[in-house]
């Protein structure tokens, strides 16, 4: 029972689809300011459907995984389960995910959800095989979980505040990829994928992402400007945040193989995020 967890923890790559989870309910809670049991209903739902459209991805992916070295020994390449039973779990996942979101949203939300479906699977997977700059179009997946909860909470889907939200989450996924491009971009190659360091330098690529990193810090200063802030002390906290992030960044600009600034950024860009979205919905909930 124990590897099986595993294996379906691998497959639902259950990190990144509870991180989708939590910004579908940040978008929830910067619409509504109440925590109820849709809330609950709706999350369990968007994870249900970003875990069945990750095991979709394991799925499309197969053979390429079994070319690289971070992925060889997943469970489909690795034979821990077949590709028919893979696409079962998918199925079912997918399809109780948007009943759930049905029942705790509405259609709105639900077609948001089977949007982001098919952005991530039949248009930014094939795409990301054709094209180093796929994850740009690629980075609306980011964007669209919070619209979700924003308007399974009957949010207005034409709102400053949740296209400021959504443009937030956009930004940061860039530079999240590309600093995981930094550190595994040999394995792509192995499995031909074009890539970014085939255009650019590892030092310039840093760089380039460096840049990124300053507009997702920037963007999230936009937050608060279209009154989805309220509190001072939450307002100070993010300029505190994005200075922090700003000068702990700035140690990509001496990029050199051997540095471990790529994995500090990585780490640091992400917990930036997740602080955004936490002292935000403290704010939006409590204060």
């Amino acid at each position: 029972m124990k590897e099986k967890i595993k294996i379906l923890a691998e497959l639902t790559k259950i990190r990144i689809t509870f991180f989708v989870m939590i910004t579908t309910g940040f978008g929830y809670i910067a619409a509504t300011d109440i925590f109820d049991s849709d809330f609950i209903f709706l999350l369990i739902g968007v994870l249900l459907l970003a875990c069945g459209s990750a095991v979709l991805n394991h799925y499309q992916e197969r053979s390429t995984d079994a070319l690289m070295t971070r992925t060889k020994n997943r469970p489909i390449p690795s034979g821990k389960i077949s590709p028919a039973t893979a696409l079962e779990i998918s199925v079912i996942l997918i399809l109780s995910g948007i009943i759930l979101i049905v029942l705790a949203g509405n259609f709105i939300s639900a077609l948001f959800g089977i949007l982001n479906l098919i952005w991530y699977n039949a248009i930014y997977t094939p795409l990301k095989k054709k094209t180093p700059f796929a994850i740009i179009p690629g980075s609306l997946v980011g964007a669209i979980p919070p619209i979700i909860g924003w308007t399974a909470a009957g949010g207005e889907l034409i709102h400053p505040q949740i296209f400021m939200i959504a443009f937030f989450f956009f930004i940061w996924q860039i530079p999240h990829f590309w600093l995981l491009l930094l550190v595994l971009d040999e394995d792509y190659k192995k499995a031909g994928m074009p890539t970014l360091t085939n255009l650019f330098s590892k030092d310039q690529l840093a760089r380039i992402t460096f840049i990124w990193i300053m507009a997702t810090a920037i963007s999230s200063l936009f937050l608060p400007m279209v009154a989805l802030v309220e509190t001072e002390i939450v307002k100070y906290l993010i300029v505190f945040s994005v200075i922090l992030l700003s000068i702990n960044s700035l140690k990509l600009l001496k990029y050199s193989e051997d540095n471990p600034s790529v994995k500090f950024a990585f780490r640091n860009i992400n917990f930036f995020v997740l602080f955004i979205v936490s002292i935000i919905s403290f704010d939006k909930l409590i204060l």
